[in-house]
């Protein structure tokens, strides 16, 4: 399923950081949450990345 995602603000491919439980994307430098299972994909519900 993760091919189907991308990232609401660049439309950038995501990757999976299963330790946090994010999909991240690096173009965008956020970090968006998956909550019980569920990609949380809204820009105001992203952590923003160092």
């Amino acid at each position: 399923m993760l091919e189907a995602l991308v990232c609401p603000q660049t439309r950038a491919q995501l990757t999976y950081d299963a330790k946090a439980q994010e999909l991240v994307c690096k173009a965008a430098h956020l970090a968006y949450p998956i909550r019980n299972g569920i990609p949380i994909m809204l820009v105001d519900e992203a952590r923003k990345l160092d």
